[in-house]
C-alpha cells in the first residue's frame, strides 16, 4: 500500500533526523470490543490477536482511530499478515478477520464499511475486471473515470507482466470473474489510503503464494491526496498491482522489499509523475545511517528506498529487480530465499553486495551528480564536517554504524592552504573487512569535476587515501563509511530482513585525517 500524503507529512514531521553524534578526538488503541490483554508470541512475533488488531486499525474510519495518520498500519501488509494467521483465529475474532479480508463485492454488514451496499457494475478485458458502483459514497465521479481506471490497469498489466516479464497474478477460480484479476473502486481517501491489495487463496503446492485482488480509491480527489487525480491513479495502479504480482512470488516476503520495489515500479511506469519523491526525506538518500531493510509501522523509509533499486537498475539494467524476486520466489522450483539472501545472491556475480552497496551509499552523498533526477532530491545528511588548515592539520572522528547503512564525513581545506602545495591523507579504521566494512572517497575539484574511488581496506578494516587538498584544486571531499553486514538471526519478530535480529549493528569506525605539505 502507498502511504497517503497526510500520513507522510505527519511521519516526516516526527522523523528523528538528528544523526547520532560523531565523537571527536584533541516508531494503538484497540477497538472497544477488543480484549483488554493481547497475548504476545515468543521472540517478539505478533500474536494472531495483535495481527487482527493491527488490521482493524489500518481500516478504522477517521475519528474512530485516535492515532495520527502516520501511525496507521499499511493496509496491504496488515491484510497480508491477517491472511497468514486467519486459520489460528476462532469465533468472533475469526469473523472480524473474514470481514476485513472480504472483497467489496461481498456486500455490506461489516463494521469497517468495506462492502458495496448497492449492485455493482463491471468491465472486463482479457486479463482483468474492474468493479464499481454507480451510487453511494463509493461511486466514482462518473463512468468516464471508471473507464479511465480500467484502461490504466490494463496498461499496468501490459507493462509489468508483458514488457518487464514478471509473473502474472495467480488466477482465482472461485469468483465470477475467474480466472481474471479483479480490481474494485471504493472511497478510501477518507481513511488515508490510496489503495491496497489482499491475498485471498493459497496456491496449491506453494503455501507462500496466493491469488488476490486490489482495491483503489474511487476518485483520487486532489483535496485528499494533494496531487492531480490522474497522477495519483497512475502511480497507485503501478504500485498496488505490483503487490498482486508479488503474491505470485512470495506474499510473505519482507515488508521493506515489497514496498521499496513496488515504489520503484512507480518510477518505471510513471517516471514523469515524480510522485515518489515525496518519500525521499525518510530514506537513505537523506538519512544514510538508517538501515536499508528497516520497516517500522507507520514509517516511510521503505518507500523512500526505491532509490536503491533505481541505482541497481541504472547500473545493471531493469531486469536486475526481477532477478532478485526470482531468487526470493516461493513458487515451485524457485529458491525461496528471503529478501537480503536473494539480493546478495544476485549481486554475488556483480562484485558482491558489499561493494555494490558501498558504491550506492557513496552515490547518495552526491545525488545531484549521481542520478539523472538527483537535482530535485534532498541532500544527504553529513555526519561531521572537518575543516583543516595550517593551524589545524589533523582531526579525527569516531562513530558506530548499523547494518546495511552508512555515514558521510566531509573534509574542506581552509584558506590558510591557498599558498603552497598540500595533500590530505585519510585513514579509515573500521571493523574487519569480512564483517562488511567498506569505505569510499569522493573528491570535488575546483573545476567542478568529481573524482570517485574506493578506499581499499585490508582484512582488519584499515585503509588509506591521499589526494590534493589545496583550495586552488579542491573544494571538498566526502568519505563514506559503510557497514554492509547482512547477517541476521531470523524469526525474532524484528523490523528487518527475515524478521531477524541484526548481528552486525553498531560497528565502530574511526576516520583520521592530516594535512601534509607536498615537496
Amino acid at each position: 500500500m502507498r502511504r497517503s500524503v497526510a500520513a507522510i507529512l505527519v511521519a516526516l514531521s516526527t522523523t528523528v533526523s538528528v544523526l547520532p553524534a560523531l565523537a571527536t578526538t584533541p516508531g494503538a488503541s484497540a477497538s472497544a470490543s477488543a480484549p483488554a490483554a493481547i497475548p504476545r508470541h515468543p521472540d517478539g512475533e505478533d500474536s494472531p490477536q495483535e495481527v487482527l488488531q493491527r488490521a482493524q486499525r489500518a481500516f478504522a474510519p477517521v475519528g474512530r482511530d485516535r492515532s495520527p495518520a502516520a501511525d496507521r498500519p499499511d493496509a496491504t501488509l496488515a491484510l497480508r499478515d491477517l491472511f497468514e494467521v486467519r486459520a489460528r483465529l476462532t469465533g468472533e475474532e475469526r469473523r472480524r478477520a473474514d470481514e476485513l479480508l472480504a472483497r467489496p463485492s461481498d456486500g455490506a454488514g461489516d463494521p469497517y464499511d468495506d462492502g458495496y451496499t448497492v449492485p455493482s457494475k463491471r468491465k472486463c478485458s482479457k486479463n482483468l475486471c474492474l468493479h464499481w458502483v454507480p451510487t453511494t459514497a463509493d461511486a466514482p465521479p462518473n463512468r468516464k473515470w471508471a473507464l479511465r481506471t480500467f484502461d490504466m490497469m490494463n496498461r499496468v498489466w501490459r507493462f509489468e507482466v508483458g514488457k518487464l516479464g514478471y509473473r502474472r497474478p495467480l488466477p482465482d477460480v472461485r469468483h465470477s470473474s475467474s480466472p481474471k484479476f479483479d480490481v474494485y473502486l471504493k472511497d478510501l481517501g477518507s481513511k488515508f489510503i490510496y489503495g491496497y491489495c489482499a491475498p485471498e487463496y493459497p496456491a496449491a503446492g506453494a503455501r507462500r503464494t496466493a491469488s488476490g485482488f486490489c482495491v483503489l480509491d474511487n476518485d483520487f480527489a486532489r483535496s485528499q491526496f494533494g496531487a492531480p487525480p490522474l497522477t495519483s491513479l497512475r502511480v497507485t495502479a503501478a504500485h498496488e498491482f505490483f503487490h498482486a504480482v508479488q503474491f505470485a512470488y512470495d506474499y510473505k516476503d519482507d515488508p521493506w522489499f515489497m514496498e521499496s520495489t513496488a515504489t520503484w515500479m512507480e518510477e518505471r511506469f510513471a517516471d514523469s509523475a515524480n510522485d515518489n519523491r515525496q518519500y525521499l526525506p525518510a530514506g537513505q538518500v537523506r538519512l544514510p545511517h538508517v538501515p536499508l531493510d528497516v520497516f517500522r509501522r507507520g514509517g516511510t523509509a521503505p518507500y523512500a528506498n526505491w532509490v536503491f533499486w533505481e541505482f541497481l537498475s541504472e547500473r545493471y539494467g531493469k531486469a536486475i529487480v526481477k532477478r532478485v524476486w526470482e531468487q526470493a520466489g516461493a513458487f515451485p522450483g524457485a529458491p525461496n530465499r528471503y529478501s537480503t539472501q536473494a539480493l546478495t545472491r544476485v549481486l554475488g556475480s556483480r562484485g558482491g553486495f558489499s561493494s555494490v552497496f558501498a558504491a550506492y551509499a557513496s552515490a547518495n552523498a552526491t545525488a545531484t551528480r549521481s542520478y539523472p533526477e538527483g537535482k530535485a532530491w534532498p541532500s544527504a545528511t553529513i555526519s561531521r564536517t572537518l575543516v583543516l588548515g595550517r593551524n589545524e592539520r589533523t582531526d579525527s572522528a569516531r562513530t558506530r554504524i548499523d547494518h546495511m547503512a552508512a555515514k558521510h564525513v566531509l573534509f574542506r581545506p581552509d584558506s590558510s592552504l591557498e599558498r603552497g602545495k598540500w595533500r590530505l591523507r585519510v585513514k579509515v579504521d573500521g571493523p574487519a573487512r569480512a564483517s562488511g566494512a567498506r569505505a569510499r572517497l569522493v573528491v570535488k575539484t575546483k573545476k567542478g569535476a568529481w573524482v570517485r574511488r574506493p578506499i581499499e581496506l585490508n582484512a582488519r578494516g584499515v585503509g588509506f587515501a591521499s589526494f590534493d587538498f589545496s583550495p586552488a584544486k579542491v573544494r571538498s571531499a566526502v568519505v563514506t563509511l559503510v557497514n554492509s553486514n547482512t547477517r541476521f538471526r531470523c524469526g525474532k519478530g524484528k523490523s528487518y530482513s527475515c524478521s531477524g535480529r541484526p548481528l552486525g549493528d553498531q560497528k565502530r569506525f574511526l576516520v583520521k585525517a592530516w594535512v601534509t605539505r607536498r615537496g
